[in-house]
């Protein structure tokens, strides 16, 4: 069989040449930047072929390369398929990246389901051959026993520890345990996973573990995955599963490391996530949830037995997940609206997190009315010719005056691509400067003299006019189409926030807060939001930042039976509204599409 060599990894491998060469290394666990999850549409998938042959480059290659790097033997992974010994080199490396792993957190009254009791279990004698089930059902007051806790012991009696969830009982420890008692919260989104080991005796945080979403290799944003799951029925739903439940696994393990925990003293994980990563962590089919009318499969809370989906912790851990209210009102959202007290709000608040999709909540004086809009990867750096992820070498904010382009890049060290909080800044410093026209253009590079500081910024590629954000080592741009990109994220924000105030006949000014969650909305200045007009200028002074809510509210779920309820019957409250359905939506969409230079 022929083999691939990949250079600087010192790697090889066998191969049968049936499949492209992105789906070979991603078979051999070799990391490409894959957004668009093969579809040959993100041209990030770059690869340079040092020995051997590759098919002639396509048409696609030849749009979404340049003349330079096709000079330079780069091919795009997703769109060659190889036939013979070929020694390549990877372009891409996995770089640290920015998780926020903190949020706001109200005052709540410790009442966690988990909980631990001393009895003893007296022996058996000749006179009373009472059997060890009937024991502990005497001793701890049950009818019946689960037999998977008979499964577990041997003959355990004296003093022992019960471990309870809520009435049942999960566990039986030998000698007095009560210390240990430990569980972790989790917030998974699309991108990122946040972990946190907690003392459940204490509340106290004792580590927290993040990484990139590793079903990343599936696709960058739900639909794509969802997509992988359509054109693999086979085995999509379970590569989709074990990918996220063995990154949670390691997590757990490296947390529980650091503080040195044994894991089978973890007696509940809680979960937060949006729908559809809900879906995939239960290995359910989320397909419904990618075509009309997204019915997604279920948005109800889950209390199952951690190890039933392959979660390592006590053999009798439980599962909390939090509920959701619709395929694109997650329990992502729940858990914030949950974290800022959205159903006892006094006041008009509105709530957004902000990320591929926008989720937006409106609380009425407690009357919570909910919608999601597409903004679309670009705000987390994807669809963007120069884009990537918030990692060390990204652009995270941009300044441009006379005397030139000023750049925050994250890690400190040359820029190599620009993130979604840069690409915001960018395009807000464009339209600030006059370079972007209020329907989202590049003014013509001849109306401007060649004495303004702006001429010299600007070059054309044949008739398609690019920023020049960075010129050497490699260029950075910054194109019309990276434009577009933000212009629909904002379109899709813009409206959605009109929308809800709309439907809830709620004027702008009387809005008393905004409050702006999530991973990517934590980076994002108040400048950046107004300035690109995601946001209304009205609402600039009302901006609260709240951090990773999600995860926070898992943790209040892990550590309160009453706050698990509470989240349970928002849910249940909260209305949602499809944006597309609402009358003059696409008017209203269009007028949001617009700029207004500053």
């Amino acid at each position: 069989m022929p083999k691939i060599f990949i250079e600087q990894q010192n790697k090889m491998f066998e191969y049968v040449p049936n499949k492209n060469l992105l789906q070979l290394l991603l078979e051999n666990e070799v990391f490409v930047d894959n957004p668009c999850n093969g579809k040959g549409s993100c041209g990030k998938c770059k690869i340079r072929l040092l020995e051997g042959n590759l098919p002639d480059l396509s048409e696609t290659e030849r749009k979404l390369l340049k003349k330079e790097e096709m000079n330079a033997g780069i091919r795009l992974s997703c769109l060659v398929v190889p036939q013979e010994d070929i020694v390549i080199e990877i372009l891409q490396k996995e770089r640290k990246h920015e998780i926020l792993t903190t949020g706001y957190m109200p005052d709540f009254d410790f009442n966690p389901a988990i909980h631990k009791e001393i009895f003893e279990i007296k022996k058996p004698t000749l006179e009373n051959q009472i059997s060890l089930e009937d024991s502990i059902c005497n001793t701890f007051g049950i009818e019946k026993c689960d037999w998977k806790l008979l499964q577990q012991h041997e003959m355990i009696y004296g003093k022992v520890t019960g471990v309870f969830n809520g009435e049942d009982l999960i566990g039986i420890e030998a000698g007095d345990t009560k210390k240990n008692i430990y569980g972790v919260a989790i917030d998974i989104g699309t991108t990122t996973v946040v972990t946190a080991l907690i003392d459940m005796n204490t509340g106290n945080e004792l580590g927290t573990a993040s990484m990139i979403n590793p079903q990343k290799k599936f696709g960058m944003d739900v639909l794509t995955r969802i997509s992988y799951v359509l054109e693999h029925p086979k085995d999509a739903k379970e590569e989709l599963k074990h990918a996220i439940v063995n990154a949670i696994n390691e997590m757990i393990e490296d947390m529980c490391n650091q503080s040195k925990i044994d894991r089978k003293n973890i007696y509940e994980i809680a979960i937060a996530a949006n729908c559809t990563m809900m879906h995939f962590l239960l290995g359910v089919d989320a397909t419904d949830i990618g075509k009309s009318p997204y019915a997604p499969v279920f948005v109800k809370s889950k209390n199952i037995r951690a190890n039933d989906i392959g979660l390592k912790a006590h053999v009798g851990a439980r599962l909390y997940c939090l509920p959701s209210v619709s395929s694109y009102i997650g329990a992502d959202i729940v858990a914030g609206a949950y974290v800022c007290e959205l159903h006892r709000a006094s006041k008009n608040i509105l709530f957004i997190d902000i990320g591929t999709n926008g989720e937006i909540v409106l609380s009425n004086h407690g009357k919570l009315l909910s919608c999601s809009c597409a903004a679309g990867p670009a705000l987390e750096g994807m669809n963007i010719s120069s884009g990537m992820r918030a990692a060390e070498g990204a652009i995270e904010d941009v300044k441009i005056t006379e005397n030139g382009i000023e750049m925050k890049v994250i890690g400190n060290e040359e820029p190599i691509g620009i993130c979604g909080s840069g690409i915001l800044a960018a395009v807000k410093e464009l339209v600030r400067i006059a370079v972007i026209k209020k329907d989202g253009a590049f003014i013509k590079k001849e109306k401007l003299e060649e004495t303004d500081y702006r001429y010299d910024m600007i070059q054309l590629d044949g008739r398609k006019r690019e920023f020049v954000l960075k010129r050497s080592p490699e260029k950075l741009l910054i194109t019309q189409a990276d434009v577009r990109q933000v212009q629909l994220a904002k379109g899709a924000i813009l409206s959605g926030f009109y929308a809800l105030l709309k439907r809830a006949n709620i004027d702008m000014h009387k809005l008393d807060k905004v409050m702006i969650a999530g991973q990517f909305g934590s980076h994002l200045s108040a400048d950046s939001l107004v300035g690109t007009g995601i946001l209304p200028e009205e609402i600039k002074d009302k901006l609260v930042y709240v951090g990773n809510s999600s995860k926070t509210g898992a943790y209040m779920a892990l550590m309160s039976i009453d706050a698990k309820q509470q989240i349970e019957e928002l849910a249940h409250q909260m209305d949602y509204m499809e944006l597309g359905a609402s009358e003059g939506y696409e008017r209203l969409f269009a007028q949001c599409l617009l700029f207004t230079n500053r």
